[in-house]
């Protein structure tokens, strides 16, 4: 754990969290994995499984179809039996399917990077319009894909960032994107986004926080509480009623 910064002591604010988990997890560089269109198909992939499973799963769409006007003229059946091992085929081919076919309907193509000449909220309004498309999956294609200062607010960013204050505690996933967004500088959306993330899978995990080797705990306002449960005895809390295991935010 880092010791308390000089100043007297107070709670955990943005600039804390780039200046102390910076230099733990280095430069965050923005490298396109796929055009915006590719990187929408893969989100919807993504949602409710593993970066293995929505992996494995694109690859295969993509080398069963080869491309998107095909997976768009496909059947839904067809879709689905591609996208098995990715978990919810049946609704997410069926989601796909219509994304595609409303995007070649709009924009004649499935090229969106016209949304990068758009104001923020324009582009994600645009995005929120299409099946299955919330906060977070617009805020991916637009930040990984168009490199737009949009913040994916994923379960370890809604989680580290609640416990550190920086989101009120009752604050939900989707009201949190607008939140954090306007805390965060910009030219810092990415690697806040992902520091917060590897801060959440490495430190401050869900069930058992690592809070002795923070470089934040000494400005964490749940340290206290994270501590003091983590002392009684399993599954039990004061009073000895059951004790509450902290719910995960869901994704879009």
């Amino acid at each position: 754990m880092i010791d308390m910064p000089r100043g007297g002591r107070r709670r955990v604010k943005v600039p804390d969290v780039m200046d102390l988990l910076g230099p733990i997890h280095g430069p965050i560089e923005r490298t396109p994995r796929y055009n915006a269109a590719e990187e929408l198909v893969y989100t919807i992939l993504s949602q409710h499984t593993s970066d293995v499973n929505s992996t494995r799963a694109y690859d295969n769409l993509m080398t069963t179809f080869e491309s998107l006007d095909s997976i768009a003229a496909a059947a839904p059946s067809e879709i689905e039996d591609a996208i098995r091992r990715g978990g919810l085929a049946a609704q997410k081919s069926v989601r796909i399917k219509e994304i595609l076919i409303q995007v070649k309907q709009e924009v004649g193509s499935y090229d969106l990077s016209f949304l990068a000449e758009m104001p923020l909220d324009e582009a994600k309004a645009w995005l929120k319009r299409l099946p299955g498309v919330g906060p977070k999956t617009a805020a991916i294609i637009l930040c990984f894909a168009l490199g737009m200062p949009a913040m994916p607010v994923d379960t370890h960013v809604h989680r580290v960032s609640k416990r550190l204050g920086l989101v009120g505690s009752k604050v939900s996933a989707d009201k949190a994107h607008d939140v954090l967004e306007a805390k965060v500088p910009p030219e810092d959306v990415l690697p806040f986004h992902m520091y917060l993330i590897y801060h959440g899978r490495q430190v401050c995990k869900a069930q058992r926080p690592r809070c002795g080797e923070c470089a934040l705990a000494w400005g964490c306002p749940s340290r206290a509480a994270i501590e003091k449960a983590a002392k009684r005895p399993k599954g039990r809390t004061a009073g000895n009623k059951p004790r509450k295991v902290e719910k995960e935010a869901s994704d879009d």
